[in-house]
Order: C-alpha cells, then structure tokens, then sequence
C-alpha cells in the first residue's frame, strides 16, 4: 500500500545480508594463520637458540678439560718420570711408587682425552669417530707388530652422532682392541665397523687363543662393554674357544641412542 492507499500488486521485497560467523570471516582466519605461524616460529627460534647455546657449553667445557685438567695430569705424568730418574735409581720402593702414580696420570690423560673429543661439537661426525678408532688401533696394533685390517663406512657419509653413543661405542671398541692386543696373543685382527640404516654394527675378530666361554661375564672387561651396549639399547655378543681366537660384535641402534643423521 502506498501513500494513496492504494495496494500494489508487486509483493515487497526487502534484502539483506547475513554475515558469516566470526571463525569464518577472512580477516579472523588471516590472523589465526599469523599467530600460528608465529607461534611455530618462535618454538623453531627457540630449539636452535637452545642448541646453539648447548654446543657453545660443550665446546666450553671441552677447551677447559684439555687446556686446564689435562695439562695438569701431563704436568703430573712428566714430573713424575723425572722424580724416578732422579730419585729412584736403584731404589725399587721409592721407583714403584712414582711409575706407578706416572702410569695412573698417562692413563687419566688418554681417558681425559676421549671425554674432550667426546663433547666436543665439532667432532659429532661418523667421520670422525671412524678416524678416532682407526688411530686407536693403528697405535696399538702397531706397537706389537700385529698386522691389522680395518674395514669402515665410506669417509665421505657425514652422519652425526649424539655424545653418548661416540663415547659409549668408542669405549666398547677400545676394550675390544685392548683385549685382543694384550691377552689374546694373535698373529692378526680384523676389525669390521658398519653404519646401516639407524644401527651401528663393529665386530674385532683375532686368530689367538681364545678362552673359556663360562667366563664370558667375567674378565676381559666384557661385563663392562655389555653394560655399555644395553645401557645404549644395543646388543654385544662374544664367540671365543680355547685356541680358536675370539669375535666380539656389539650392535647399536644409533637413532634411539642419540641420533644418526644425514647431514
């Protein structure tokens, strides 16, 4: 009905907009994007600052081991051996007792020495944990003319590794190669380092006389390795008899130790 009072025919028609509820309009799911985004970010930000400033710690504690505590156990091994040239000619309970404390600060030398290159993050390669073995064996082997195969991974797989497994491993390793140069009395060793998948493999095989299999779990410093082999979630296994050589095979899955990466 109009101004007249008159009534139309055509039907009204009124329009109107109805706008979609707030989670749906543009704008609100532009800024939840950005306060995601942000949000992941800002976690990302804080993970590498994180890691930055563990690797910072660890170079700092290294550089203060070597430079501090194992100068001083040098320092302690050096003046030991000139107090028994000096002191102890001739005299066997006053030379003992400083061979002795010199054995014990060469030894804490080497052990301070594999807890440095341990921590250190410029060492966490595969790489360099296949040259610290190679030069372990290369020394003691050749010391006593033993003939000495080593098989290793490609140089060129840059994998890293976390600190527990390259010390936990190297250690295990270095009893191996101890064992077999000192008590096994082999004409050869072979020794067999593989890096598969997320799981390292290392077995030390020697042609010397061997030993009784019921004494496994005692000398040798097998119960030590075991340890370190289910402590890292790993396996060690010892094949051995009297005058057939000895075969010592630890494998560890890298990924659940620490972490075996593609760099």
């Amino acid at each position: 009905m109009n101004a007249d009072g008159q009534v139309s025919t055509t039907p009204a028609a009124i329009a109107f907009r109805v706008l979609p509820p707030l989670w749906l309009r543009w704008w609100f799911i532009a800024l939840i994007s950005l306060v995601v985004a942000g949000t992941v970010y800002s976690l990302y930000s804080y993970r590498v600052a994180r890691l930055l400033e563990v690797a910072n710690m660890r170079t700092r504690i290294a550089t203060d081991l070597h430079d501090d505590i194992g100068a001083n156990l040098t320092r302690i091994s050096i003046l030991s051996e000139v107090a028994k040239q000096r002191f102890g000619n001739g005299d066997e309970s006053r030379a003992n007792p400083l061979e002795s404390i010199a054995d014990i600060a060469r030894e804490s030398v080497t052990s301070m020495s594999d807890i440095v290159w341990a921590i250190d993050p410029e060492r966490d390669s595969l790489r360099d944990l296949t040259r610290k073995m190679r030069q372990h064996a290369d020394e003691v082997f050749t010391l006593r003319n033993i003939p000495l195969e080593f098989n290793a991974p490609d140089s060129d797989r840059n994998l890293k590794l976390g600190v527990d497994i390259r010390r936990d491993f190297l250690l295990i390793f270095k009893e191996a190669v101890n064992n077999a140069a000192r008590h096994s009395e082999c004409s050869k060793v072979q020794i067999d380092f593989q890096a598969e998948g997320s799981f390292l493999s290392l077995t030390v095989s020697d042609d010397g006389l061997g030993f009784d299999p019921e004494n496994l779990s005692e000398g040798h410093g097998l119960k030590s390795m075991r340890r370190r082999a289910k402590k890292l979630g790993g396996t060690l296994r010892v094949e051995t008899a009297k005058g057939q050589g000895t075969c010592i095979n630890a494998v560890i899955p890298a990924m659940k130790a620490g972490t075996l990466l593609t760099m």
